[in-house]
Formats: structure tokens, C-alpha cells, sequence
């Protein structure tokens, strides 16, 4: 297209992600600007980012989740029209009239209107405090209806990957969960049946409670006219306050059908290669495209219809679209899962592989051709390994290895080869950026993430290719010649591993003597805390004493941790869940005094909210003369030491696992870490202690204790590894002392134990090398480091009220030391929270 033409003017219909998509490429690649342009939105907001809407009960804001730069909204490039529909085409004149009445001329008009949730016509359906799940103001009017006093559970119509999205957002609201799909099992579609019911095992692990294979016969109404019961087809009745549908989505085709513009059978504005409809000038991309028989529901191959498009409205030749490749990895509530391919292949023609480990939790499917053996496709769960490389082979741009049966093991058994990925793999599936296009940029200078994210796109959807993204950085960087960096931040070169060995080495005490003798500048919200962690670590002094104070987080700094109305935490040290009855008089009786809200936690604490800054030395002082101590709730430390009651009550335990408990948490409280440590101690099999999920778990046996390490619950799970089995007490405390000050000293600031184990080179043999066979030849270090925090130990609140001038640090308005905000507080379930 010649720029001597006057402009051409194109109508985007719908501000979704892929419309918003295309006008960035547009804008790209049209130097020249042939084209004007002008959006139609329905929503008032500007695109954001659908992939990531959960991530809005995180905290992230509307601004956090926006597609559309200032330059564009502010700008004459593009015109928006935001809260308008475009009710009908007149597509022989080329005119589009709005629901203002508004009438558009447009040479060039593409439909991206995506879709909307499917609401299945069950009886009751329409009743007050039912939902969809589409949109923020959709989670707006969810948060609101769950946060009013009262209302204690929900549940989702559908077990698919938005209804389990969905399932985790009613979960961030606190309420119990219940969810409702047709299937056996969730995501029949992507994981088939050993996929999805491995999917099932994690998703009741978590908290939410699975009703599958049954359908819903009526929802019924309270008194109050709103929702309040869900009937199922075989008579069972839920309680519910909140309903979410996520059954699924259809095409939001209705502009083609007021247009007269061909929809297929089932939905969907029917469009040929070049994603043109049977109307001139008339195009549709996205979820509301029918592609040769097919609608997409993923946002990737919206992308890649938007760059095709892009690519013919400026004159490029590379214009087809032949469909799109729908491997897909994500985390759900936590959980690893991709599928690749023909993942649910079954039947004669075709074999599998399998690898079925119900203990962690890990399911990995690889489909193949009976005749050839050929990789068809495959579904993972818990463990994702590999997942490039299979879909690469899968899609024909990478060789099929010989030892294809290898690769259904997971990562701790065989790690994947990633370095083998080819240029033609996909590793950011939501953008469609290749290996290739990656390799590309760092070879013409990106070096850092960032760089290379500004570049290709690649990392900056759903973040899932984040980690393979880094690992081919790093790698292609070092067969450059290229060192890679390690430093901690601009104001040092070396890594947190480094600093903490010249700390050590030098035996420094101070910041400013870290900084003169190491650094530069001043220091960053990186640095500084991580120097102030590793100072901890090795001198065990009171954290905000000198010039140590400056270093500290907002928790560390107050020795609590600030909760989301600006009061604080108290959280005593309950060793090992032990307490006695004097001492929960004592903690109700502070928690009547300054209105407290109180709650027993997961790791055996009894945890007291809403305390004001000044109020937390009175309520400290009152604590350590009930004869508690600091729990270091606030701080990269020791948190919790969960026991059973073990043989002294259980008739199945066979050691005294609250004994044990109690040792090891008053043997490492206050260790100061790279993370919080959390620990657990179970006095038999059973394993109601729950120890194979933590950094640190011990089990009892017959014959002594099992020692398992590297274990995490909470968003990214991992099985514990087992260490050593049948050590006696002494055995099992030496062990411990020597991982964890191993642990302290190599890891990476922010790094807990599951993570860096799978970083640590030479896996469990070498970790088992290291604290059983001194192969470092660090053994008596590593103990007399530890012993050196045990004989120095104290806890930090007594210490603080053992010397008056540090109380004047616990002030909230330093001008005014007798003045206090009160914060505004309303009462739910019989207690004070935050309004």
C-alpha cells in the first residue's frame, strides 16, 4: 500500500485482548499510517488482560492488568469508543451503526467480540447472587456479594479451566468451595481421564470439594429471595450463599447475524484462510471465528489470527492463517498442568506411556502411534518437565529422541533436556514466540528479562514460560562467552551465596562495613534487606540495633507482620503446638483487652490480629510473662514445628513426636534464612502432621525417625525427598543442624528449600554427600555455625522491652507518640475485621 494514498480507515469491533492485539500490530507495522483506526468497546475499561483476571483478588488493579499504553489511549493514532456496541453493519455501504445512534464509515472492519459464558438454563438460574466469571466488573459484583456478613461458601457451575479459576478466586475470598461439573473428572476436554482425575487429587487437596459426574436439577431460593441451595440430579442439596457459572463459552456472533453475515451451525462468523468473512471487506479474528469448522476458546491462536491480519491489511504477503497449534501449559490453584497435541487420543490406533504417582500428586501421559510410535501428543499434571521439548516433537520441529519412553518420568527422576529445544519450538505459546525468536534477540543484545520480554512479547501474558524463558537466556548468553551475571542487584556484583561467604569471611557486623569494603551507592529494597538477613544469619544480634535498622522489611522493622488496615500481628511461638491452659486464658484475655481478632492457624499458632503499632509492647509484655516468646511470624525465619500428639496419646504413634517437636522448634527458632522454614514432625506413617510438605519433615518409625527435606505447600507444591530413614535422635538433630546451614549459605535470596534443591547440582546424592559424608569437607562449620545461633539466641521482643530506648521505635505518629489512628473495624462470625 502506497503512503501517497490518503488513509484508509478501519473499525475494530470489541476491545478484548485480541482486538486490542491487532491494533498493536497494526500500529507496528503500519510506519507509513495508510490506515486510521477506530476501536468499539463494550466494556468503559480500555483491554486488560483476561488470562490474568484471577490475579485481581491478589491485589493487582485494573491499571496492573491494562493492554492499551497511554500513548495510544491519549494519542490520535487510534480513536476509542468505550461503552458502545456496534448493533449492525450495513455492509454494502460500508457503514456501522452504534447503539448511540452513532453511524461509522469504514473501509476495513474486523470482528474480534470474543465470547460469553455459557448459563445453563437450570431452573432458579437467574436468582439474586448468581454470577458469571468473565469480566472485573463480573469479579467486582463477586467480591462485593461475598464480603457481606454472613456469607460462607460458593459454588462453580463447571470444572473446566475458567471454573477452577473460579474456584480459586472464591477460595481467596474465604469461602468453602464446591464445584459442580458434568464430567467424571475436571477438564475432560484438555486431560482425559487420568489427567483430570490426578487434576481431582490436587483440587480436593486444596480445600474445594468436587461434585462430578452429576448434573444440577434447580437452584433454590432463601428466604430472602436470594440463592441459597443447589439440588443435584441425584437429590443431594448444597448450601450455597454464591453461585458461579463457567459451563463454557459461545460466540458472541450476534453483529453477524443482525448483518446477515454466514455464522456457523453452532456459532461462530465463519471466515476462509484469510480470515475473511463471505462479506466484502468484512473480517473476524479471535474466539468468535469459525476457522474451518473451529472456534478457538484460547487467547494464543487470537494472537496469531490478529498478526495474520495485521499482516494483509499493510500489504504483507505472509497473510494465511491454517489454525492453530493448541498445546497449552498453565497453573491452576497452584498446580502444574500442560497438554500438548493429541493429548486425549485413545482407541486401537493409538499406544500410550504413563507415569502414575498418586503419593506426589503427578500424572504425565504421552500418546503415540501404534503403527510408527511416533509422538501424538500427552497430558502432564503435577510435574510439567519437558513439556517444550514434547510439544516440539510433537508438532514435527524437534527429533524424536530414542529414548522418547524416558521423558513420561518427572524432573526429579529425569531431568528434562531443555538445552535440546530447536528453533522452531514454541516456548511462549500465548504470544506464539519461538525459540528461534528468541535466540534471535539475544543475539542482538537483549541480556536481561527484561530486555527480551520489551523485545519479543515472550513472558508478558499468563508468565508461564518465565522460567524456560530465563533458563534459554542464561544458557545462550554462556555459549556466547558471555558471563552471566549473578549479582545481586546494581549495587552489587556478587551473588547472595557470595555475600554471605564474605560476610562470614570477614566477619562483618555492620551494613556500612558491607557496603564500603563490597558495594556501591546506597543499596535497594533487594540488597538491603538481603545483607540485613545474612548479618542475622551469622551474628544473631538484635536486628535493629546500629545501622542494621535501615535494612529491615515494614514486618522486621516493627516485629510484626502488618496485616491490610495498617494494625499488626501478634503471633506467640507455640513449640510444637504445646500450650497450656494458663496460657490460652492469657492470650484470650489480651485479645478481650484490645479487641483482637483471633484464629488458630494451619501451623498450630494461635495468631492475634489488629493490633495497633503502639499497642505492641503492652501486648508483648503481657505475652512473655505468660511465658511466651516471639513465633518470628514477621520474619525469613523458623515459622511453625507441627506435631501430632505421637505415642504419648495416639495408639498408633510409635514415637513422642510432640517431644520432638518441641526440640527441634527451640533448637532453631529465630534462624534467620534466605525464607521461612517451616517444619513438622509426625509420630507415625499416618502422617497427620503433614510432613512430606514441608522444608523440613520428620517421621517416625519403629526404629527411629525418617528425615525428609525440601518439601512446600502453598502455591507451588512439592513432595518432600526423603534424606536418611531409622536415625536416632542424636543422628536425626546433627543431620538437621548440617542441611540448614548448608541451606543458609548457598541458597539465593528468597529462594525456599524446594526450590533451590532443584537448582542444587548433584540433586539428593549430593545432598545426602554433603550432611552425611562431610564430602565438603564443612561438617564441624556448619554445626559450629549453628551452635553459635543456639548459644546466642534471644527473642526479640523481650529483648526490645528489656531496654526502654528501643520502645520508642513503636510509635505510630513520631511527632505525636500519644496520638493512634483507629481503624475501622465490622463484626463478622462474632468478631471485629477490618471494614
Amino acid at each position: 500500500m502506497s503512503s501517497g494514498c490518503p488513509p484508509r480507515h478501519l473499525l475494530v469491533v470489541g476491545n478484548g485482548m485480541v482486538g486490542q492485539r491487532l491494533v498493536d500490530e497494526l500500529v507496528a507495522a503500519d510506519v507509513d499510517q495508510d490506515w486510521t483506526i477506530t476501536v468499539v468497546g463494550e466494556e468503559s475499561r480500555p483491554a486488560y488482560d483476561r488470562v490474568a483476571l484471577s490475579s485481581w483478588f491478589d491485589g493487582r488493579t485494573e491499571l496492573d492488568l491494562r493492554l492499551v499504553s497511554e500513548t495510544l489511549l491519549d494519542g490520535d493514532r487510534v480513536a476509542y469508543r468505550l461503552g458502545h456496541t456496534v448493533d449492525r453493519l450495513d455492509t454494502d455501504n460500508g457503514v456501522a451503526h452504534l447503539d448511540d445512534g452513532t453511524e461509522l464509515r469504514y473501509d476495513e472492519v474486523v470482528i474480534a467480540t470474543g465470547s460469553s459464558p455459557f448459563v445453563p438454563p437450570i431452573p432458579g438460574h437467574e436468582l439474586p447472587g448468581t454470577f458469571v466469571y468473565r469480566t472485573l466488573d463480573d469479579l467486582e459484583a463477586i467480591k462485593a456479594w461475598a464480603e457481606v456478613d454472613g456469607r460462607r461458601s460458593g459454588i462453580v457451575v463447571g470444572g473446566g479451566l475458567l471454573g477452577l479459576e473460579a474456584a480459586n478466586a472464591l477460595l481467596n475470598l474465604g469461602l468453602e468451595v464446591d464445584v459442580v461439573e458434568m464430567a467424571p473428572f475436571p477438564m475432560p476436554q484438555q486431560l482425559g481421564e487420568g489427567g483430570g482425575r490426578m487434576l481431582a487429587r490436587w483440587v480436593e487437596s486444596l480445600g474445594v470439594r468436587l461434585h462430578c459426574g452429576v448434573t444440577s436439577d434447580e437452584f433454590v431460593a432463601g428466604d430472602d429471595g436470594n440463592v441459597a441451595a443447589l439440588r443435584l440430579a441425584d437429590g443431594r442439596e448444597l448450601t450455597t450463599d454464591l453461585v458461579v457459572f463457567s459451563a463454557g463459552v459461545r460466540p458472541r456472533d450476534q453483529l453477524a447475524r443482525a448483518s446477515g453475515i454466514e455464522v456457523g451451525e453452532r456459532g461462530g462468523i465463519v471466515v476462509d484462510d484469510a480470515l475473511r468473512t463471505p462479506q466484502p471487506n468484512v473480517s473476524a479474528i479471535g474466539e468468535v471465528a469459525l476457522h474451518r469448522g473451529r472456534v478457538y476458546g484460547l487467547v494464543a491462536p487470537g494472537y496469531e489470527m490478529a498478526r495474520a491480519v495485521a499482516r494483509r491489511l499493510t500489504g504483507s504477503e505472509e497473510s494465511s492463517y491454517e489454525g492453530s497449534d493448541l498445546s497449552t501449559k498453565l497453573k491452576l490453584l497452584g498446580v502444574d498442568v500442560a497438554c500438548f497435541g493429541a493429548a486425549n487420543a485413545a482407541g486401537e490406533a493409538v499406544d500410550e506411556i504413563v507415569y502414575h504417582d498418586p503419593v506426589n500428586k503427578i500424572f504425565r501421559r504421552l500418546v503415540l502411534d501404534v503403527d510408527t510410535g511416533a509422538l501424538l501428543g500427552g497430558a502432564l499434571v503435577g510435574d510439567i518437565s519437558g513439556y517444550e521439548l514434547l510439544t516440539a516433537i510433537t508438532l514435527g520441529q524437534a527429533v524424536q529422541p530414542d529414548d522418547l519412553p524416558a521423558y513420561v518420568l518427572p524432573a526429579s527422576v529425569r531431568p528434562p533436556d531443555e538445552g535440546a529445544l530447536p528453533d522452531g519450538a514454541q516456548l511462549c505459546s500465548c504470544n506464539a514466540v519461538s525459540v528461534g525468536t528468541i535466540r534471535e534477540a539475544i543475539g542482538d543484545g537483549c541480556s536481561t528479562l527484561g530486555e527480551l520480554k520489551d523485545s519479543t512479547c515472550a513472558g508478558t501474558s499468563c508468565g508461564g514460560c518465565v522460567p524456560a524463558l530465563t533458563s534459554l537466556l542464561k544458557t545462550e548468553l554462556a555459549a556466547s562467552g558471555i558471563e552471566v551475571s549473578k549479582a545481586l542487584c546494581e549495587h552489587f556484583d556478587h551473588s547472595r551465596q557470595e555475600l554471605f561467604d564474605l560476610v562470614r569471611f570477614h566477619r562483618y557486623t555492620t551494613w556500612a562495613d558491607v557496603l564500603a569494603n563490597h558495594g556501591r551507592g546506597n543499596g535497594c529494597e533487594i540488597c538491603r534487606p538481603t545483607v540485613g538477613s545474612i548479618l542475622a544469619s551469622l551474628s544473631n544480634g538484635y536486628i535493629l540495633d546500629g545501622d542494621q535498622v535501615t535494612l529491615q522489611d515494614t514486618n522486621d522493622l516493627h516485629l510484626a507482620n502488618m496485616q491490610r488496615d495498617g494494625t499488626y500481628s501478634v503471633v506467640p511461638r507455640v513449640p510444637g503446638g504445646e500450650i497450656t491452659p494458663d496460657q490460652l486464658i492469657a492470650l484470650g484475655q489480651i485479645a478481650k483487652d484490645f479487641d483482637l481478632y483471633t484464629k488458630i492457624t494451619g501451623g498450630q499458632r494461635i495468631d492475634l490480629f489488629g493490633a495497633r503499632l503502639g499497642d505492641l509492647p503492652t501486648i508483648w509484655q503481657r505475652v512473655i510473662d505468660a511465658g511466651m516468646e516471639s513465633g518470628h511470624a514477621y520474619g525469613k525465619s523458623l515459622r511453625t514445628v507441627k506435631s501430632c500428639v505421637g505415642s504419648t496419646w495416639c495408639r498408633y504413634g510409635v514415637q513422642d513426636s510432640v517431644g520432638m517437636a518441641i526440640l527441634v522448634e527451640q533448637r532453631y527458632r529465630g534462624l534467620r534464612s534466605p525464607h521461612k522454614i517451616k517444619m513438622a514432625v509426625s509420630g507415625c506413617t499416618r502422617e497427620c502432621a503433614e510432613a512430606q510438605s514441608k522444608d523440613v519433615g520428620v517421621i517416625a518409625t519403629e526404629h527411629g525417625w525418617n528425615l525428609y527435606v525440601c518439601g512446600n505447600g502453598g502455591r507451588s507444591p512439592r513432595h518432600a525427598d526423603l534424606l536418611a530413614g531409622d536415625l536416632t535422635d542424636e543422628q536425626l538433630i546433627r543431620a538437621i543442624d548440617r542441611f540448614l546451614m548448608f541451606y543458609i549459605r548457598t541458597a539465593d535470596r528468597l529462594q525456599r528449600t524446594s526450590s533451590w534443591f532443584e537448582e542444587l547440582d548433584g540433586g539428593l546424592d549430593h545432598l545426602r554427600a554433603v550432611v552425611f559424608d562431610d564430602v565438603l569437607g564443612i561438617a564441624d562449620e556448619l554445626e559450629d555455625d549453628m551452635q553459635h545461633h543456639i548459644d546466642t539466641y534471644e527473642c526479640e521482643w523481650k529483648a526490645t522491652l528489656d531496654d526502654p530506648e528501643r520502645l520508642a521505635h513503636f510509635v505510630e505518629f513520631v511527632n505525636a507518640p500519644d496520638a493512634a489512628s483507629t481503624p475501622t473495624r465490622v463484626e463478622v462470625r462474632g468478631q471485629r475485621v477490618p471494614a
